[in-house]
């Protein structure tokens, strides 16, 4: 996309006010130098600190102290069309006074063809003022743009320490990656951060760039970045679905994916409590190398009319810059239960499908959810996930397993315990059910002074009445639902 050429046709349109939220003034001034020149048009800037400035005429104006309303007094007496841009007015927008002056200068265009840029980080547009402006977004850097900025920040570091910077492709590749979907702006202080400490540009750089990422993109507790993801080979059972999941890695991963395939967009999956679901979701990021993105449906809603959808669509914005990544909805039913037609889980509802169906970025969706019955119909349609995994109570294999990585994980020696036995005592037991009874014989060793032992475990495996007995009728029902409509994960 061409932002000046993009730009130049909005304002011979006749649009009077063009709001840009950002942060990079420097480059909507830069852009608006080229248009200034391109079309003939006066150039100024205004700002509180240096009021009314003309750019493209060195040393034309400049008082600072300036208030909005007598700027736009003065463009109002100016005969001449000009480009106007305003930086954070929003401050006075809800002035009576300022709001009139750019409403009548917009109602004027068709006189006097002034065109005022609204430029601020953020931008909300009083309802009189609706009619008379349009919204332009800066295009994000590309990924030619992005590695000519990190070859510019290396030869800065190096001219100034008299070395050169030391970089892999593939760490500048993976670099670029995740810088995409950032602003110039951001994407030059984390490649000069980067490189600043060592000279060098590693994947061990990768970390901090993610998460520095996501914090530039943060949104307050409603989206959040999970640190703690894990590896497909730390997951015991699920083949299906980790066969499946590598099957695809490579072409969600690639920049040009192979003819005739498209990217995967996204699984569902359904389960028992407990029953490693949201460990799978943790997989799927750990074990494509990608930041792990996680939406509480709690924290969207927002008693305002028309805030809950804004919250999400912001929440699904932020994904979009971080892609590529792995977007997580732990529990996607209780988000969405229905309620009463044109109520907000409705309207939520009608978001997340339109995004799911229309999104262009690499964003993986993992949903997980536990009660099927809550599932609005329209979720579960064909096509709207690439597939659909039941997970079932782990087989005796996926147990033996889980007992060892647990006993991994508490500095036990797996060797020293009959795996087969724990296996066997531990038939209907979750995965998260056998890792809390490792963890009471653990303190029940510890309280005797005796090191922990096979008998030790299955007396709590004996001691716990797991999920599949106290919801037997309920995971009965999921499994005859799941039969048909779904595929199994193991």
């Amino acid at each position: 996309m061409n932002d000046l050429k993009d730009l130049e046709t909005l304002v011979e349109s006749g649009t009077p006010i063009v709001l840009i939220e950002t942060n990079e003034e420097g480059r909507v001034e830069e852009l608006f130098r080229r248009l200034s020149t391109r079309m003939g048009r006066p150039l100024f800037r205004w700002s509180i600190a240096t009021g009314l400035v003309r750019l493209d005429i060195p040393a034309v104006g400049g008082a600072g102290g300036q208030g909005a309303a007598e700027v736009l007094a003065r463009i109002m007496a100016t005969a001449e069309p000009g480009l106007y841009l305003l930086f954070d007015i929003h401050h006075w927008i809800d002035d009576p006074l300022t709001l009139r002056a750019l409403r009548e200068l917009g109602q004027n265009h068709s006189r006097v063809a002034h065109t005022l840029v609204l430029v601020a980080p953020e931008l909300a547009i009083p309802p009189e003022l609706r009619s008379l402006a349009a919204r332009f977004e800066l295009t994000l850097p590309a990924r030619e743009q992005l590695e000519q900025l990190i070859q510019e920040e290396s030869a800065a570091w190096g001219q100034r320490n008299r070395r050169s910077v030391k970089a892999s492709a593939k760490a500048i590749d993976a670099l670029v990656r995740n810088l995409l979907g950032m602003t110039l702006l951001d994407a030059r202080r984390l490649i000069r951060t980067a490189i600043q400490d060592d000279g060098l540009l590693t994947e061990g750089d990768l970390g901090a760039i993610k998460q520095a990422k996501y914090q530039l993109l943060d949104l307050g507790g409603v989206l959040s970045y999970e640190m703690d993801t894990t590896k497909f080979g730390e997951v015991a059972g699920l083949e299906r679905l980790k066969s499946w999941l590598e099957a695809r890695r490579s072409v969600f991963l690639s920049d040009d994916a192979p003819a005739g395939l498209d990217p995967p967009k996204g699984i569902l999956l359904l389960g028992v409590q407990g029953g490693g679901k949201s460990l799978a979701a943790k997989s799927v990021a750990g074990g494509w190398g990608l930041p792990l993105l996680r939406l509480d449906f709690g924290t969207l809603y927002n008693k305002y009319y028309g805030e809950t959808e804004r919250n999400l669509r912001e929440s699904l914005k932020t994904a979009a810059a971080m892609a590529p990544c792995v977007l997580w909805i732990d529990e996607i039913e209780k988000g969405l239960a229905t309620d009463d037609e044109g109520g907000p889980s409705r309207r939520i509802l009608g978001t997340l499908l339109t995004w799911m169906a229309e999104r262009k970025e690499k964003v993986f969706l993992v949903a997980t959810a536990n009660d099927i019955e809550s599932l609005p119909p329209e979720l579960l349609r064909k096509g709207r996930f690439d597939e659909i995994f039941f997970v079932d109570l782990p087989k005796a294999p996926a147990r033996a397993a889980v007992f060892e990585i647990h006993l991994k994980k508490r500095s036990q020696d797996p060797a020293g315990f009959d795996l087969p036995a724990l296996a066997e005592a531990s038939e209907g037991f979750t995965g998260a059910e056998i890792e809390q009874a490792v963890v009471a014989a653990l303190y029940a060793a510890h309280a005797g002074g005796e090191a922990l032992t096979t008998d030790q475990i299955r007396t709590e495996l004996k001691n716990t009445r797991p999920l599949s007995v106290l919801m037997a009728e309920k995971i009965a029902y999921l499994r005859a639902w799941a039969a048909e409509r779904t595929v199994s994960a193991d």
